[in-house]
């Protein structure tokens, strides 16, 4: 049973009754109208900082998108705090690096699981915890991703702190050592980079929530409304398989 609090969350500026116990995660604040324009009945209900949400409904059951910011620190906080109104269900949704030739920009990437090259998660537990997204949510995830017809992988992603210290690596004291993990990465099948996924997967393991993502490769704005018409259905398949449960 989800457990609620109904004390006005600090940083996302909500109380219980303001969110749905499924969540839709994309890092900008500027993409949570996009997002929330797929569900019925959406409304602005908070803006705080980095994080502003949108509640509405798919199939009569409330949803909300709630932005995180950049990083795992702040989604870390999004996250918390959306648990503590009763969030039991989180999908990352946002832009990640391509990692693979056979990847192209457009391409929809599901997160199965994260290289934890970041430092939130160590806050919450050691490095030998993997970051894995529940698997249900990944079932929804690919399955959304067939309903809706577009192209898609599944795999890992990589999750990292430093924006340019991927994109600039040359200009780093320890550019050896970033460019020589990268080709391990890359080596070893990892799908995509992105920022926020490991800590999303751990927080949610150690809060006995579920969660998964769902990214666009590359940087493009064209692949924007697939990556989100893809995850609302990913949620219409979640609430579905909830209510049979």
């Amino acid at each position: 049973m989800t457990q609620s609090n109904s004390t006005l969350q600090y940083h996302i500026k909500m109380s219980s009754g303001d969110i749905g116990r499924y969540v839709l995660l994309p890092g900008d604040p500027g993409r949570v109208p996009l997002i929330a324009s797929f569900l019925d009945n959406a409304q602005l209900v908070a803006e705080n900082r980095e994080h502003r949400t949108y509640t509405g409904s798919v199939q009569g059951t409330q949803v909300s998108v709630t932005s995180t910011g950049i990083g795992g620190p702040s989604t870390a906080i999004a996250v918390e705090e959306l648990a503590k109104l009763g969030a039991d269900a989180f999908i990352r949704v946002g832009t990640s690096g391509m990692m693979q030739d056979f990847i192209n920009p457009g391409n929809l990437i599901v997160v199965s699981g994260a290289v934890r090259d970041e430092g939130t998660a160590l806050h919450y537990m050691p490095i030998d915890f993997p970051a894995i997204a529940d698997l249900d949510v990944v079932e929804c995830l690919r399955q959304a991703c067939e309903t809706t017809g577009v192209t898609y992988h599944v795999g890992l992603s990589h999750s990292k702190d430093s924006f340019y210290g991927e994109v600039e690596p040359d200009r780093m004291p320890i550019s050896r050592t970033l460019k020589h993990r990268w080709d391990a990465w890359v080596h070893a099948g990892v799908l995509c980079s992105e920022m926020e996924a490991a800590a999303l997967f751990v927080l949610a393991s150690t809060l006995g929530k579920r969660a998964g993502g769902i990214m666009v490769a590359g940087g493009s704005h064209d692949g924007l409304d697939p990556l989100c018409k893809t995850a609302v259905e990913s949620i219409r398949m979640l609430i579905d398989l909830d209510n049979v449960s």
